[in-house]
């Protein structure tokens, strides 16, 4: 677990400051269950009524969440970085979907420079270990599978960057692509030979991450984001088409229908 023992002259204040942290540099995320409380006490080396003095007091502030006989949690906080009209417009709108690339393309390409020059051998490990499983997942062809390590794999990068504002901006985002606000990323993995760039592309990240070239890292962020943009103009091309080619048959089907008028005097 990643607690530590505390050591600090007002305990409860040292302890929320811990968990504080914790959730600000991702190590607990939205969704994690805290250890129950006896555990928790004993890894910090704190009473438990002092221990549940900060707990009472992250709840308060909102950054945990009791369930009656289900345990404390990290609250789900990073939906709220947008207002739920303002999603709905994402939902809706392709303007803000290639907004939306092209702001990832940004910030991503330098949270992987920053990974380059920042990450530590941990965090290089997680991303290579990242990377692996998406090669595995690769040969099972199974895109919902692709499409969520693809995610991870995106998330290890901006980890690695250290910089808590760029993680907890690009997560909240990445939140609302896994919910399919944005795009349906299997469209994405629906073409064989589109899986083969896409793991190629990855590896060009990770390659360049774990090589410290942050220029190079950068460079496969923007070729990989740019890939996804084209991709995503070619199936609403294809929809395009097919719309038009649907209404063009059913306009058919009902000319076909229609008794044809007879000349005067014939």
């Amino acid at each position: 677990m990643p607690f530590q023992k505390i050591v600090a002259s007002k305990i409860s204040y040292a302890i929320t400051r811990q968990i504080e942290e914790l959730i600000l540099q991702g190590v607990l995320r939205p969704g994690d269950r805290l250890p129950p409380e006896r555990e928790l006490s004993e890894t910090m080396e704190v009473s438990r009524p002092t221990l549940r003095e900060a707990l009472a007091d992250l709840e308060a502030r909102g950054l945990i969440a009791t369930r009656p006989g289900g345990g404390t949690f990290i609250a789900e906080v990073l939906g709220s970085a947008f207002a739920a009209p303002l999603i709905e417009l994402f939902a809706t709108h392709d303007t803000a979907l290639f907004d939306y690339i092209a702001f990832r393309r940004d910030l991503e390409g330098l949270a992987a420079g920053h990974a380059a020059l920042n990450a530590t051998d941990a965090d290089l490990a997680v991303i290579d270990s990242a990377f692996r499983r998406m090669e595995e997942a690769a040969q099972k062809r199974n895109p919902d599978e692709e499409a969520a390590l693809d995610a991870e794999f995106h998330m290890t990068i901006v980890e690695a960057a250290h910089n808590v504002v760029m993680l907890h901006m690009l997560r909240s985002l990445y939140d609302l692509l896994v919910r399919g606000v944005f795009y349906n990323r299997n469209v994405i993995y629906s073409l064989p030979e589109r899986r083969s760039k896409l793991l190629d592309q990855h590896r060009a990240i990770r390659d360049a991450v774990v090589g410290r070239d942050a220029a190079a890292a950068r460079a496969a962020v923007e070729v990989h984001m740019d890939f996804i943009a084209e991709a995503l103009r070619d199936a609403n091309r294809m929809r395009s088409r097919e719309q038009v080619a649907a209404l063009r048959q059913r306009h058919e089907e009902l000319r076909a229908r229609k008794p044809r008028s007879r000349k005067a005097g014939g």
